[in-house]
């Protein structure tokens, strides 16, 4: 079972600048919408495929979110990471919704 993480919580750990890699599991087109600051992308179906290229140390911090609570994507992902041997794997369960409605700031372009 994934660890969730709260926005607060990966807010002071993303203005901590401690090591973390923030993933949005949604396709190229919502994360070129706009997505967290720093986030890369790894759509929830091409985990497989992208998650050795794009995350090597698979002891690394990584949360992953997708769009909102009813959103399983980052579920999927999520899971996928851990079944993959990742081992720090937390999910922002709230996603890219509770962030803007947060007022916090996004990025956009890929």
């Amino acid at each position: 079972m994934v660890t969730p993480i709260s926005r607060q919580d990966l807010v002071a750990r993303i203005d901590s600048g401690a090591p973390l890699t923030v993933v949005e599991a949604l396709g190229p087109m919502y994360f070129e919408d706009a997505h967290l600051p720093g986030a890369i992308n790894i759509p929830h179906d091409q985990v497989d495929d992208l998650a050795p290229q794009l995350l090597g140390d698979k002891d690394a911090e990584i949360v992953v979110y997708c769009s909102n609570t009813p959103c399983q994507n980052s579920v999927v992902a999520s899971r996928r990471l851990e079944q993959l041997g990742y081992s720090n794997v937390r999910e922002y369960v709230e996603g890219k919704q509770d962030w803007v409605e947060a007022g916090l700031p996004v990025e956009r372009g890929a």
